[in-house]
């Protein structure tokens, strides 16, 4: 392929579209389309129906440059997410960016099987690690009586769930806190805590994927073994919850047995269930303080 400076003097949509999911295409990357899609949409401040119902328009120069810019970035290894500061999840759009983890659709399956099991209560919640928002969000959201408390041990990654929850209007039923995970709950008793904790091992971080590892370390690292915010949530995250109070919990990759045997050990929880993502990989971990 050519470069995409030498191709035409003057590209449409449709031609643009084309050559970058080839492009993409060639170097590996897993929805080479739809990424172009997203990247040209941004750059155009349009959304993504727009390419397709004014394919012939001709892309203007300043907008070129960006988007060669962006499919520079793209193949060096940063998400579209990244790039577009934006990502959908549990069908609503989230401001993201390099502060904090990108939502993935892996952790939409057991959070939607909490939204379904709690959509009527009014409960109290709280989110470890919190990131984005995203999960707590988007349960709020879904669960109109319910509120909560977002932690995290980023400034910036709480700035970034504070906007998002502005722009989803339930602001007004959430705290965020900053600090390490449990420490900022203080005495709360919550009905319930949810998280999505760093789970891969220290040794594992190295062979994590270009994108993967643009994403920030502490939201990733789970220590020597991967197991070190399960420690924390078994030995002391009980005291967080009232009694019947429920812990979701996702987790790595043959994370199962090692994070079960955790919390029964401790001996404050039971009600165990495993809960699958699509690809029928257990992805995370529903419980009782008894």
């Amino acid at each position: 392929m050519k470069p995409l400076s030498e191709n035409h003097d003057l590209w449409t949509i449709e031609r643009l579209i084309s050559w970058t999911s080839r492009f993409f295409g060639q170097k590996g990357i897993d929805s080479p389309r739809l990424d172009a899609e997203l990247l040209l949409a941004h750059v155009m401040g349009k959304q993504r129906i727009y390419l397709y119902t004014h394919y012939d328009e001709i892309v203007n120069p300043e907008e070129l440059a960006r988007y060669k810019e962006l499919i520079r970035r793209r193949i060096a290894g940063v998400c579209t997410a990244a790039l577009t500061g934006e990502k959908d999840f549990m069908g609503l759009t989230f401001h993201v960016g390099s502060q904090v983890l990108i939502p993935r659709p892996d952790t939409e399956t057991w959070v939607e099987k909490m939204v379904q099991r709690f959509r009527t209560d009014e409960l109290y919640v709280a989110d470890l690690g919190t990131g984005s928002g995203a999960v707590l969000i988007s349960f709020l959201y879904y669960c109109r009586s319910c509120r909560g408390v977002g932690v995290d041990l980023s400034p910036e990654a709480l700035k970034t769930a504070e906007e998002n929850g502005r722009l989803l209007k339930v602001d007004d039923r959430i705290q965020w806190k900053l600090g390490d995970y449990l420490e900022p709950l203080g005495d709360d008793a919550f009905d319930g805590i949810l998280t999505n904790p760093p789970y891969i091992a220290r040794e594992e971080m190295a062979a994590l994927s270009e994108e993967v590892r643009h994403e920030p370390v502490m939201a990733l690292d789970g220590g020597p073994d991967g197991l070190d915010f399960y420690r924390k949530l078994a030995m002391e995250g009980w005291k967080s919850l009232k009694s019947g109070g429920f812990l979701a919990a996702e987790i790595g990759e043959k994370q199962t047995e090692d994070v079960l045997k955790l919390l029964k050990e401790s001996g404050r929880f039971g009600g165990f269930e495993v809960i699958q993502d699509l690809s029928g990989a257990d992805r995370a971990i529903f419980c009782k303080r008894m």
